[in-house]
């Protein structure tokens, strides 16, 4: 059994360019598809976040609409429920990524708020990058990236091929005039080379050790490229 590390969000609201606090966290999907698939896989699970604050679940993504009917959103709001490491966050700063096989982002608007900025999150991506353990990064969970700097400055991701949440799936969602900045955008401005599928079609992305995926579609997909990487 190996261990891999979760890295979610300790946000509950992202601040829109209105100075709205839109309600968020993690997207649900993107966090149990992924637990589900690790731990079947028999790996345990750490969770860390921002201070070891209990993770929020975006409320929207426990709708009907986004789970393939009432059926769907049940089963994911009764595993949420059951998923006791989510429930006992570990600190993120003092997180060294030498005690764990790979490392996973699930997205959801709060990284967008939190990660993107955090210092001890860009260090973690920095370390699991250059460590050639799996690294998986899935929709707005990207949005940590931007934040993994090296010494010059540059972003550590820089020329590396990743997907992410794209501007189309944003505006579509509803969020793109109302941002303040927009992933796909800023990933660019990093220097990372985007790679953009189909909206809400699941693509997933690998280079090297690095894995990302596009939107809530490509968590499994991305989760069981990670476990080929463990095996």
């Amino acid at each position: 059994m190996s261990k891999i590390l979760f890295v979610m969000t300790g946000a509950d609201h992202w601040t829109l360019a209105d100075g709205t606090l839109h309600p968020t966290g993690f997207w649900a999907e993107e966090a149990v598809a992924p637990y589900e698939l690790f731990k079947a896989a028999g790996h345990e699970v750490v969770v860390a976040t921002p201070g070891g604050v209990l993770p929020s679940v975006d409320k929207g993504s426990l709708a009907p609409e986004v789970n393939g009917g009432q059926e769907g959103a049940d089963r994911i709001a009764d595993a949420l429920a059951s998923i006791v490491e989510f429930q006992r966050p570990i600190k993120l700063e003092g997180v060294d990524v030498d005690g764990y096989a790979a490392v996973f982002y699930p997205g959801g608007h709060g990284p967008m708020e939190d990660l993107a900025v955090n210092a001890d999150s860009g260090r973690l991506l920095t370390d699991a990058l250059d460590s050639g353990k799996p690294l998986g990064v899935v929709c707005h969970g990207p949005a940590a990236l931007l934040a993994a700097r090296r010494e010059d400055g540059g972003n550590a991701f820089a020329g590396y091929r990743v997907s992410g949440f794209t501007n189309t799936e944003e505006a579509q969602a509803g969020f793109a005039d109302k941002a303040k900045w927009l992933l796909q955008d800023r990933l660019v401005e990093a220097g990372v080379d985007f790679q953009e599928g189909e909206p809400w079609a699941p693509k997933v992305v690998v280079d090297r050790n690095l894995v990302t995926g596009q939107n809530p579609a490509s968590s499994a997909p991305l989760a069981a490229e990670l476990l080929t990487k463990l095996a």
